[in-house]
């Protein structure tokens, strides 16, 4: 999900090219703010994975009858994660038609759909969150829905930018209009309602279960908007920075008022609570699976300032953010079974075996099934949290000067 920024080379300009001849040399000077904001989102997704790791499965953090302000903001603040690396791989896609025709384009994003869903199915569910290949539990997540986005962006990138957009949202706005629609009443198809609209059992054999945690509709809606997203970075700056600043206002605005009004955009109602403080948390718990209008709406219009404020200059305790902005795939690969890892160690200082680190877990005991008495604290998982980042850090800065100085092929897909 390279977003490279280009520019016309002194050298171009010396002997006189075109504009357009000149720039289509990509330049090694990326777009910061896109890096940033993306970098920064993948570091707290690992919050929420070490959180599954660390902390009994027993309590929902979003189950606000049992759930602590604290567990449902670590659980929260991870909501934005999904929708801004949806939006930002459109993003990508867009600005790499500087250096692809659109039929490159095509190929590459088709191919790399491909690639991710067997990244989805065999590299990180066994070697990552399961540490086995039985494949009694297989969860169809985030690379399984990003895949598929990016397929289905194969094919629209043939059309006008605004055609992609306005496609992409109306499957935003508009796909909550069937949440009461079952996945049995197409019958034979259900599987395939599972897939586009609903998450639930795709098979369940005695032997095998899989799990469709990610519907692709609304995620390939927010894939097609970061697209078109992508034409402001052609813009010049102070125009570009304006539609940001309105955009984020706008939409965090409509959300606001939607949710307020309590009628559309989510299946789940917001309710008062025994306190002001729990009653704020049901406004903001919104759902997930699939992500619903409100959901995506609270999430995106603070993205979307957020690339406002950091747009044109990246402070300095954001820095590290930008380096794992530059390699999000190669991060998101090693992060899993690091997480894991250090969930084994610890467990073996504290049984002297590890034998439930290996074991298939099931869909209430995701992503391992836990030794009796198996919870941490929230301030265990953030230290644990830190210690991956940190680990991480120095491999990903390593692997972006790699991609950095080299133009292998494969290098665009890890």
């Amino acid at each position: 999900m390279s977003i490279p920024n280009y520019e016309v080379t002194p050298t171009a300009r010396a002997i006189g090219m075109p504009a357009d001849t000149a720039t289509a040399r990509p330049a090694r000077v990326r777009i910061q703010s896109v890096d940033v904001v993306r970098g920064l989102i993948m570091i707290v997704m690992a919050l929420d994975h070490t959180r599954e790791y660390f902390t009994s499965p027993a309590i929902s953090p979003t189950d606000l009858t049992h759930a602590s302000a604290a567990l449902f903001l670590t659980r929260w603040i991870t909501y934005f994660c999904a929708p801004v690396f949806f939006l930002l791989t459109g993003t990508g896609a867009f600005l790499s038609l500087r250096r692809k025709s659109k039929r490159e384009l095509s190929r590459f994003l088709w191919t790399r759909g491909l690639w991710l869903i067997f990244l989805e199915v065999v590299a990180t569910r066994c070697l990552g969150w399961q540490f086995n290949f039985d494949y009694r539990l297989t969860i169809l997540f985030v690379l399984w829905a990003l895949g598929w986005s990016m397929i289905a962006l194969a094919a629209l990138v043939h059309l006008p930018t605004k055609a992609v957009v306005s496609f992409g949202v109306v499957l935003i706005v508009a796909h909550n209009l069937f949440d009461s629609v079952s996945a049995a009443s197409f019958g034979a198809l259900a599987p395939v309602w599972l897939i586009l609209h609903s998450p639930g059992v795709l098979v369940s054999t005695p032997r095998f279960t899989i799990f469709e945690a990610y519907p692709l509709i609304p995620w390939i809606g927010v894939t097609a908007v970061g697209y078109g997203l992508g034409e402001l970075y052609r813009w010049e700056s102070v125009r570009r920075k304006d539609l940001l600043l309105r955009l984020g206002a706008f939409l965090t605005a409509a959300f606001v008022v939607l949710r307020y009004v309590n009628i559309y955009g989510d299946p789940q109602r917001w309710s008062a609570q025994h306190s002001v403080g729990f009653t704020v948390l049901s406004f903001l718990n919104t759902t997930k699976y699939p992500p619903s209008l409100l959901f995506l709406l609270m999430t995106l219009g603070p993205a979307m300032l957020l690339l406002w404020a950091v747009d044109g200059r990246t402070p300095g305790w954001l820095r590290p953010a930008l380096t794992v902005g530059k390699v999000p795939m190669f991060y998101f690969v090693l992060h899993i079974p690091l997480i894991h890892a250090l969930a084994t160690a610890v467990c073996y200082a504290r049984y002297g075996q590890v034998h439930w680190m290996f074991e298939s877990p099931t869909l209430d005991r995701f992503p391992i099934t836990p030794p009796p008495g198996w919870d941490y604290s929230l301030p265990v998982v953030y230290l644990i949290w830190a210690i991956v980042v940190v680990t991480l850090y120095p491999v990903c800065r390593w692997y972006a000067a790699v991609k950095q100085r080299r133009t292998d092929w494969w290098l665009s897909y890890l």
